[in-house]
């Protein structure tokens, strides 16, 4: 079996030496041949020139350097469409996909599934709000999306070959990777690992990052936010009917006072922030529809070893 191995790097120069002496001998031992494909995301260290000194070590390197930082999940297409063979092996450089699973993950290939992924069995390197604001995500991603997404689930997976060429054939620009896994279907298996520190350097995924990436991920496969401002349109719009009629009859019955300048105000002030909570949502879909319609490319390669 080939395999090409697709990593995206960005500011990752302290982890290239230990990534590459713990992954080439799991390769070399599971494989008859692979292929590293190393996409720089655009870092701002000499994560680039280290990898070129690796090469020198390991020939099998096939280096791809992009303009700029384009994001991860762009990363990851630009090294999926460098990829050919039999599989294709997804993995973090920062050594939390830890090389010793990845015999595991061959071994749930060859039972004759399309995609074997990883699975962390805690999250313990995580802190506690980060822990709960991604079970929050996984739940709400679940009950909203006809997509559904493994818990704990990232993007260090084996795939087949019809499985990383269908997500090749997906046109689209706005990529949110662990829903595209998800939704191309095929055969899937877990496996659990844990997960250690990070061999050098600190996460590039503060919270602030996350939440944006977990609000694209929402978007991108679900209308539902559309949906939730349509429901509490017509729930507010059936209670002010009622209570006109209300008003209504009590002031033909019993008559009434002119109601206060404040309720007034607050149901004014309440209606106003709605409606521009509802037309943000509706422009966040506009804005994708905007995005895709310029078909500009996902990422833009300046460089590659073969240059």
């Amino acid at each position: 079996m080939h395999v090409c191995v697709v990593i995206p790097f960005h500011n990752e120069s302290g982890n290239i030496k230990a990534l590459f002496e713990a992954l080439v001998p799991v390769l070399d031992s599971e494989f008859d041949s692979h292929r590293i494909i190393c996409v720089d995301d655009g870092s701002k260290d000499d994560t680039y020139s280290q990898l070129k000194v690796a090469k020198a070590g390991y020939p099998e390197l096939h280096l791809v350097k992009l303009s700029r930082n384009f994001g991860k999940d762009n990363a990851l297409s630009a090294g999926l469409r460098q990829a050919h063979g039999d599989a294709v092996l997804i993995m973090d450089a920062d050594l939390q996909h830890p090389a010793s699973v990845i015999p595991e993950l061959v071994a749930a290939l060859k039972q004759g599934v399309d995609i074997a992924y990883g699975v962390r069995r805690s999250r313990d390197t995580d802190g506690p709000l980060r822990r709960y604001l991604s079970r929050s995500f996984y739940n709400l991603f679940s009950s909203i999306s006809d997509v559904k997404i493994p818990a704990n689930a990232g993007d260090f997976r084996l795939l087949s070959r019809r499985a990383y060429e269908a997500l090749n054939a997906l046109p689209e620009n706005n990529r949110f990777m662990k829903g595209l896994y998800a939704w191309i279907g095929f055969s899937t298996m877990a496996v659990e690992f844990d997960v250690p520190e990070r061999h050098s350097g600190t996460s590039q995924w503060s919270l602030r990052r996350l939440s944006r990436y977990a609000w694209d991920g929402i978007v991108s496969f679900s209308s539902a936010p559309l949906r939730v401002s349509a429901w509490v349109g017509t729930f507010i719009a059936v209670v002010s009917a009622a209570y006109a009629l209300y008003v209504f009859v009590t002031t033909l019955v019993f008559g009434r006072d002119l109601p206060g300048f404040a309720t007034l105000a607050t149901a004014v002030f309440f209606l106003g922030g709605l409606q521009l909570l509802s037309i943000g949502i509706l422009g966040e879909y506009v804005a994708r529809i905007f995005d895709e319609t310029k078909r500009r490319p996902s990422y833009i390669i300046e460089q590659t070893d073969d240059d």
